[in-house]
């Protein structure tokens, strides 16, 4: 029996050629980091981000400005997927979030059982992530090879992986918290809402100068600021139509893509990517927190996602959509195993102040992407036609 060619909305399609793109600059750039990092002048290269300009120095700019507005683009696609997209139903829900939730808790697990008690612990929300951009890239490679509605399964898992990272983010890699200055944050938060909900402003620029004062309060009251770019996302108001163009929410995600994919993403991986290839790389990879980071994104990833999947069919909580099979289940887990951005954002927050851990934990999340990468392109390859 034929089956039906799942349609994708236009946001949708952009989207993902979008991150197909950016994934060319990304990969560049991270290669040019780590090649100057290992040249002649990779300590003045590596040194030159602690640089301080306006009081932060530009690792730091990079890292919590710059992302700040990565993190929005993230808020604004979780949002859509939510109001009008994979999420919005719950039944049609459950099956991509449940996925997730394994591909989170074992990842963390192995990650855990390797680390408890030790203060590579610290590290346990490295392998959570999959780095989207990475892995639709791969995906992206497959054409028409692979169901559509892959495509989707794929960017439902990555952006829950993502929300829980963020909430991981929020709750165990916060510095000493200012209340003063997060109620002013909150205030701010609630007086967009009160905008949106109760006066219906749709003009975006009174919503962007409070999300960069909400920033600010953020960055000042010890909870990381990028946070504040996923709670403008869901302040700013949205439509329920899919495809709106006059949607606040889904102009602005447009016009972020290509900023982000293009310029935000290939600096982050330019000034975060350049790990020094030292002596003793090899024995560096067989410590406790790097196997930890590359048996949770190689293993534990696929196996996470499709084991709860699977569990969550069998208890009848959802279904496997009409155009997949497990084999694809477990092709697009594999890719969800490419953490990059994401795990080494969570790096430089889990060990901050030690460099040589937090280069070897840099190291070992790029070995595991490339895996990662190369297992789940190969497996649908040759496993990931469109089911009979």
């Amino acid at each position: 029996m034929a089956q039906v060619e799942i349609p994708l909305s236009n946001t949708f399609q952009q989207f993902f050629q979008s991150e197909r793109a950016g994934s060319v600059l990304l990969t560049a750039f991270a290669l040019l980091a780590l090649a100057l990092a290992n040249s002649p002048i990779g300590n003045e290269f590596v040194g030159f981000w602690q640089n301080v300009v306006a009081g932060l120095s530009l690792a730091y700019w990079v890292n919590d400005g710059l992302m700040a507005i990565f993190f929005l683009l993230v808020g604004l696609e979780l949002k859509r997927e939510l109001v009008s997209g994979e999420l919005s139903n719950l039944k049609k829900a459950l099956f991509p979030v449940l996925a997730a939730a394994g591909g989170v808790l074992i990842p963390a697990s192995i990650h855990f059982a390797l680390n408890a008690g030790t203060p590579t612990q610290a590290g346990i929300g490295i392998p959570m992530a999959t780095d989207i951009v990475f892995a639709l890239a791969a995906l992206s490679l497959l054409g028409k090879s692979v169901p559509a509605s892959l495509k989707v399964f794929l960017v439902a898992v990555a952006v829950v992986d993502d929300l829980v990272a963020i909430i991981v983010i929020a709750v165990f890699y916060t510095s000493q918290l200012s209340l003063t200055f997060l109620g002013l944050a909150l205030l701010v938060l609630i007086a967009m809402f009160v905008m949106n909900r109760l006066f219906k402003i749709v003009t975006l620029v009174p919503y962007l100068l409070l999300g960069v004062l909400m920033w600010f309060f953020m960055l000042k009251s010890g909870v990381h600021a990028t946070l504040a770019g996923v709670l403008l996302a869901f302040a700013i108001p949205a439509s329920k139509v899919v495809d709106d163009a006059d949607s606040p929410s889904e102009v602005l995600e447009h016009a972020l893509h290509k900023p982000v994919t293009l310029l935000i993403l290939p600096i982050f991986a330019f000034v975060n990517a350049g790990v020094i290839v030292g002596a003793g790389w090899a024995e560096s990879l067989m410590s406790s927190n790097s196997m930890g980071i590359i048996l949770g994104l190689v293993v534990g990833k696929p196996i996470g996602v499709t084991l709860f999947a699977f569990v969550a069919v069998a208890l009848g909580l959802c279904r496997l959509p009409n155009d997949l099979a497990w084999r694809h289940v477990f092709g697009a887990g594999a890719l969800a195993g490419i953490g990059f951005t994401m795990s080494i954002f969570i790096t430089n927050l889990a060990f901050v102040g030690a460099g040589d851990l937090v280069n070897d934990s840099k190291m070992a999340i790029l070995i595991a992407s490339v895996l990662s990468g190369l297992i789940g392109f190969t497996w649908l390859k040759l496993r990931g036609s469109p089911a009979n």
